[in-house]
């Protein structure tokens, strides 16, 4: 469950405070000086514009605009609710996605007439708002806990949602990944929701959450999933998954160790998404730490990705070897083969 830190609540003093002299009027401070969870960055006419739980001035969502992912304007509110929304606290994780000619915002938040947190989904002609919630409220089950909603669009155009069953409101409290069918304006579902996997059963994860699903298909075909968890090393993490037939409600093979994990030289981190630069580089956005305290608080960071053709590595060979690259690629060949043989 993401946690609620009381620093999100001034961020905007953050941002506003202590500008360096040297930055600039439209874009005066540096991706370090933001407090933010759950970092989403679309690349759009040029320009990268970043939401995040904590980016918010009060009640709602907010986004911070980049020509460089290095210096960021100001907060701009994307959303604000009125005394007739439904919501009332825990406005997290907003993703925005161009879609059709329009831009989509994807987000939690918890609503007053249920006490659940659920994600809803807000339409607009701008990347900066004003959004519209379009959905009945929260477009996920309302009678659960669902969190960390992203949009994937398969190759036959037909959209769905990627969504976290939290494990706040699961028996055993093992939270879930699934995933459900949309229509084509994306305001309601189509199909009912399949669940494909757990938190735990997995050799990297030694938690109960599945947070921060993001969907990449691979120059080779592959459909790869990233979504966090706690590592059995310790702290939170990034795993990767790819699906065995290639989509979405297919059976998803773990990869054994976390891509990103925390180390003697790295923080922990997670809720991971990708994006391409404006000249062209793969991009995995995360926040870390993971927690804030006195000394530290938790930004975004950007990692450079490689895209292999069967899965995805870090640029520099930190997270994956070329000889533990090779080995995971011929495990998930064998599993695949497997598969099919078992489930004709």
């Amino acid at each position: 469950m993401k946690k609620i830190i009381s620093v999100f609540c001034v961020l905007a003093m953050l941002f506003t405070c202590c500008i360096p002299a040297f930055a600039s009027a439209e874009y005066p401070f540096k991706t370090a000086d933001g407090n933010i969870r759950d970092p989403y960055v679309l690349v759009y006419d040029g320009k990268y514009y970043m939401y995040g739980t904590g980016l918010s001035n009060g009640q709602g969502y907010g986004c911070v605009v980049s020509e460089d992912l290095e210096n960021w304007s100001a907060p701009i509110q994307v959303f604000s609710p009125d005394a007739s929304f439904d919501g009332y606290c825990d406005y997290w994780a907003p993703e925005c996605h161009y879609y059709n000619g329009a831009f989509y915002l994807f987000a939690t938040y918890r609503a007053k007439s249920t006490d659940k947190r659920g994600v809803g989904v807000f339409k607009s002609d701008s990347p900066t708002g004003p959004f519209v919630l379009i959905s009945d409220g929260h477009i996920t089950p309302k009678e659960v806990d669902c969190i960390d909603g992203t949009l994937y669009v398969d190759e036959d155009g037909q959209p769905w949602m990627v969504f976290v069953n939290e494990w706040t409101s699961r028996e055993d409290k093992i939270g879930a990944m699934s995933v459900v069918k949309m229509s084509d304006d994306l305001t309601h579902f189509v199909s009912e929701p399949k669940e494909i996997f757990r938190a735990d059963r997995h050799l990297w994860t030694d938690g109960n959450i599945t947070d921060g699903p993001f969907v990449y298909r691979t120059s080779e075909g592959n459909l790869v999933m990233l979504w966090s968890n706690h590592a059995r090393s310790g702290g939170y993490a990034v795993g990767m998954a790819v699906s065995d037939n290639g989509k979405i409600d297919g059976n998803w093979l773990h990869y054994p160790v976390a891509m990103y994990k925390r180390t003697d030289s790295l923080p922990d981190g997670g809720h991971p998404m990708l994006f391409t630069t404006l000249d062209g580089q793969l991009m995995m956005a995360i926040h870390a730490p993971n927690a804030s305290d006195e000394t530290v608080f938790e930004t975004a960071i950007f990692i450079p990705m490689q895209d292999n053709g069967k899965i995805l590595v870090h640029s520099d060979g930190n997270f994956f070897s070329r000889t533990a690259d090779t080995i995971l690629g011929i495990v998930f060949d064998v599993y695949r083969i497997l598969y099919g043989l078992f489930h004709k």
